[in-house]
């Protein structure tokens, strides 16, 4: 760690928080309908969507209808995107005459991008054509964000109402998310990376003229496809010589832009962000880092403005900055290290002209080690699941760092909305905890934490670590999951973990190095991303309308203050602990006795 990657850490930090404040009170104005771009601009579009879909936005919802509405507005996307996957050979846009998707992968790809995972186990520049990556991919893109972001409004609601019955209008929450954040967001992001160099078109697939012929042999066959073989039973070889690439193009941009922002993560090709056509400079590289942080940090300061009290808001992104800060030295410091064991073999990892010194497997040049342990950080911290590195070459501590951000929950900073409401399910165990030490009631923002709530909690916060390490052990334990592993031992299994753990949180980012594409595990990911979803947000919405019943307290001598430096430091070790509980035995025979292993030399 030197001072340069300090102060990168530093300029990113401020950043996102410059951008978060009047983001977070643009948001807030447009939840609560005060903004003029909801009363004056932008109404007779709202309106005439509703008269479209049949929806009446002066009707509020109790959390049952509002969660009835979400799982089935959910539910039908699903079947829709499935439905492009399948019949993609049929529809138009389609210019290199891309094949259907298998029913497995069609599935898994339906359900990633649905639950704002985007977990892909295929090439995107060879699988998918363009009207299917638009109509069916980012379309989820922006609504699978939209239904995040809307979670959370309707459980700051909870806090912000008393004796209420509704918690809002989901269908005017997912409308005026999309319509006034990120749809112009995401356009006016779209035109920065086109001047970065991210490409735009609907044009086909070119060939190129290569600098250099390249000449190989393969085995020739006959017209039936079989082996020719000589006298002697050697299969017969032929000269064949490679003088042209195929260079994918497709409208990246404009999937590029909700991808970062809407904390999707799903690339258009399959090297994601390390793709120059996805994410070609340094300067492209930390505006997409910022991107991913932007809304979740702004939703903290529109938390605090919707409930009345700014100072929570700011509670909870102190909270958020300081473990992302910690996360992001942990990682670049993992990862500056290097690999004793080249030591031994006397390969330099010093620092050179291009590169700070360290592990630079696996990563862009045009990046380095710093952005790329930024992006690892922030990838996995804030759910995007994007990549511009290969997680799979990250040394052992460094593998360590990413998977347990997911594992935490990924609410430091977290996804679009998933993020906050993560987070603000461990502040209330977090007062729940306190409230046991000094034998009073729980409280929080002035309401009552009481025993349904906190069922309710402990749905939310043992369900993942359920679905991680019941997949895990199933995957490790028959052998359609085990044929998937090319890496034996100890980083086999982590893989598998990090396989589990992405989806079942809903990151979508993979270690690399496990074969997936495969019925067992498109089905078993799949199941992880469904539940890991949507038996996340029904308890939170559970929550929402049970505090929204409830009277608000006025705060006394006996309140726990949860504004200040003491409750940033509760609520971390809350989650950490949980963690830690949880996790410890799994990283074990994972990334720490790789680690191991590595500084041993066996």
């Amino acid at each position: 760690m030197n001072g340069n990657n300090l102060l990168q850490t530093a300029i990113l930090i401020v950043a996102v928080v410059a951008v978060a404040f009047p983001l977070g009170r643009y948001m807030a104005s447009i939840f609560d309908g005060t903004s003029v771009v909801v009363r004056r601009i932008g109404r007779p579009i709202e309106n005439l969507l509703y008269r479209i879909a049949g929806v009446d936005p002066e009707v509020e919802m109790n959390w049952k209808q509002y969660a009835f509405g979400l799982l089935v507005f959910s539910g039908i996307g699903t079947l829709v995107l499935y439905v492009l996957l399948r019949t993609q050979q049929w529809l138009p846009l389609n210019p290199q005459a891309m094949g259907p998707m298998t029913p497995d992968a069609a599935f898994n790809t339906a359900v990633s991008f649905v639950t704002n995972t985007n977990w892909q186990d295929y090439g995107g520049e060879s699988t998918l054509g363009y009207l299917v990556q638009m109509l069916g991919l980012t379309v989820q893109n922006f609504v699978s964000a939209a239904t995040g972001i809307a979670v959370v409004v309707a459980l700051t609601r909870g806090f912000a109402r008393h004796t209420s019955k509704t918690i809002g209008n989901f269908w005017v929450d997912l409308t005026r998310t999309t319509l006034y954040i990120l749809a112009p967001l995401s356009f006016i992001f779209a035109i920065v990376l086109m001047s970065q160099g991210v490409i735009q078109t609907f044009e086909g697939y070119k060939d190129v003229p290569t600098l250099q012929t390249t000449v190989y042999q393969t085995p020739k066959t006959d017209a039936q496809g079989n082996a020719v073989k000589d006298a002697k039973g050697n299969p017969v070889m032929q000269d064949n010589k490679a003088d042209k690439q195929t260079i994918a193009l497709g409208p990246v941009a404009s999937q590029e832009a909700i991808k970062i922002l809407g904390t999707n993560g799903g690339g258009f090709f399959n090297g994601n962000s390390a793709h120059p056509y996805e994410n070609p400079t340094p300067l492209s590289n930390f505006l997409q880092i910022l991107a991913m942080l932007a809304i979740p940090a702004a939703l903290c300061v529109t938390f605090g403005l919707m409930i009345g009290d700014r100072r929570q808001g700011h509670a909870l992104l102190a909270a958020m900055t300081i473990a992302f800060a910690v996360g992001c030295w942990g990682e670049i410091a993992a990862e500056q290290a290097g690999n004793p064991l080249f030591t031994t073999l006397h390969v330099d990892q010093t620092a050179s002209a291009l590169q700070s010194g360290g592990n630079t497997e696996g990563k862009e040049t045009r990046f380095g080690i710093a952005q790329s342990g930024i992006f690892t950080v922030a990838t996995t911290a804030a759910s995007t699941g994007a990549v511009n590195n290969m997680h799979d070459s990250l040394t052992p501590l460094g593998g360590l760092v990413p998977m347990l951000l997911i594992q935490l929950g990924e609410m430091i900073f977290g996804g679009v909305g998933s993020g906050l409401y993560s987070m603000l399910a461990f502040a209330l165990l977090a007062v729940f905890v306190a409230g046991l030490m000094i034998g009073r009631t729980p409280e929080y923002v002035g309401k009552k934490i009481e025993s349904y709530e906190m069922k309710m909690i402990a749905i939310v916060v043992l369900l993942t670590p359920f679905l991680v390490l019941v997949g895990t052990s199933i995957a490790v334990l028959t052998s359609a999951g085990t044929a998937g592993i090319l890496n034996p031992g100890a980083h086999g299994f982590s893989e598998i973990l990090y396989a589990y753990s992405s989806a079942s949180n809903n990151n979508g980012s993979a270690f690399g190095g496990l074969s997936v594409n495969t019925p067992f595990y498109n089905a078993t990911l799949g199941i992880a991303m469904w539940f890991g979803r949507f038996v996340w947000i029904v308890p939170i919405l559970a929550i929402a309308g049970a505090l929204a019943g409830k009277k608000r307290l006025a705060a006394t001598a006996g309140t726990l203050p949860t504004h200040g430096p003491l409750f940033v430091v509760l609520l971390l070790g809350s989650i950490v602990l949980v963690g830690a509980l949880t996790y410890v035995p799994a990283l074990a025979l994972g990334p720490v006795i790789e680690h191991l292993m590595m500084i041993s030399g066996k």
